[in-house]
């Protein structure tokens, strides 16, 4: 009997570590096909709504991040970097917080980073259109016509997303 549980608990703790491995590599929308960004609009910081329809034409770092995830503030930087230096070649860079406690937590973060491209308070809507957000962060690179040709969860160095979007300009 012990050996059966045993087995049993090896089997789904090599379940889970396969899991957590596999999340940590990079994705690309499902079958590798690149598939149109869902449509959505939220409100940023100041209770106004941004229209995620208005960025069509430009390529899109989209963004879903908590104020307390630690690979999140490593990352973040890196976008207020790309942002700076890809705005004027038509890179949009949005971030979506999942904080639990909205603006009120998310906005003195952002400003005391100097965070200046769009941040959006997200909700359990907004995971789930974009296809049920499992951890964070979660990248989606969107090109110019709207469709999400790069997913990644976890940390990516900034050299990852900037050599894909580089090609997307």
């Amino acid at each position: 009997m012990f050996k059966g549980g045993f087995l049993r608990v090896f089997l789904i703790l090599l379940l889970f570590v396969s899991a957590g491995l596999l999340s940590c590599q990079r994705q690309v929308s499902s079958g590798g096909s690149e598939s149109v960004a869902p449509d959505f609009t939220l409100n940023d910081l100041e209770g106004r709504p941004f229209r995620f329809a208005d960025t069509r034409g430009k390529v899109v770092i989209l963004d879903f991040w908590a104020t307390w995830c630690p690979p999140c503030k490593r990352e973040l930087p890196h976008f207020q970097e790309l942002y700076e230096e890809y705005k004027d070649e038509g890179l949009v860079v949005i971030g979506i917080a999942l904080d639990r406690e909205g603006a009120s937590a998310v906005k003195p973060f952002v400003e005391a980073h100097g965070f200046t491209y769009p941040v959006l308070i997200g909700d359990k809507r907004i995971t789930a259109t974009y296809g049920g957000i499992r951890g964070i962060p979660t990248t989606f690179v969107i090109d110019r016509q709207g469709r999400i040709v790069e997913k990644y969860v976890g940390y990516r160095d900034k050299q990852v997303f900037e050599s894909v979007i580089r090609k997307l300009l």
